[in-house]
């Protein structure tokens, strides 16, 4: 069964703790949270002031995604604030396995984000450290955007090398997944869905939930 992570990215701003206590309640896996500086990408949303504070609304497990520059200087400050799971870009500044050693000597889970333009063979050489792979199917900054299916081949090459090393990594896609997205995602080996939209436009979320649970 997929693990589903709402993204609270499009939840309201203005509502954020009882945004995610519908999460919660509605039966989502995790929480996504999107984390972006205006400088790495075109937008900025939430720090780590209030990612604590999210914490302390929800048992659910905090899926803390950085689109961030120098992420190495912001690692230990998320890890603090409640962050479960440490997800950074490949194409960030900094030596990628340094990082994700980063966040695992402060006891979190490490996974590394793949733009659209990056290839699969990217995260390759981190497999062995990591708990999960993302593959955005959307160019990371907004919420929203449409599905890129020629992101399928890259979901199913880094799924084909995880299983020839005997990993079990996760393998996360966000960007414009709905029931009918999902199923494409699923087929080509991920397993942990991110749904803002779909989600929380919904006329029942734990019924949405439900739904990409089972596909």
């Amino acid at each position: 069964m997929n693990k589903i992570s709402p993204s609270i990215l499009a939840g309201d701003f203005a509502r954020l703790g009882e945004a995610a206590q519908l999460c919660e309640r509605s039966g989502a896996d995790w929480l996504h949270i999107d984390v972006m500086d205006g400088h790495f990408v075109p937008n900025i949303t939430i720090g780590a002031p209030v990612v604590k504070c999210l914490r302390r609304t929800t048992g659910l497990f905090f899926d803390v995604h950085l689109m961030i520059s120098e992420p190495d200087r912001y690692i230990p400050d998320f890890a603090a604030a409640g962050a479960d799971l440490i997800n950074v870009h490949a194409e960030s500044e900094g030596d990628t396995a340094k990082t994700v050693d980063l966040i695992r000597s402060l006891g979190k889970k490490a996974a590394v984000a793949l733009k659209p333009a990056t290839p699969a063979e990217t995260v390759f050489p981190y497999l062995e450290k990591l708990d999960m792979v993302l593959v955005m199917t959307v160019e990371p900054g907004f919420g929203g955007q449409s599905f890129m299916a020629d992101q399928l081949p890259k979901i199913a090459a880094i799924r084909a090398e995880c299983e020839r090393r005997g990993l079990a990594t996760d393998i996360q896609v966000d960007g414009g997944i709905t029931d009918a997205t999902a199923p494409l995602v699923t087929q080509s080996g991920a397993n942990v869905l991110v749904a803002g939209s779909y989600l929380f436009k919904a006329a029942d979320m734990a019924s949405a939930i439900q739904t990409l649970k089972n596909l």
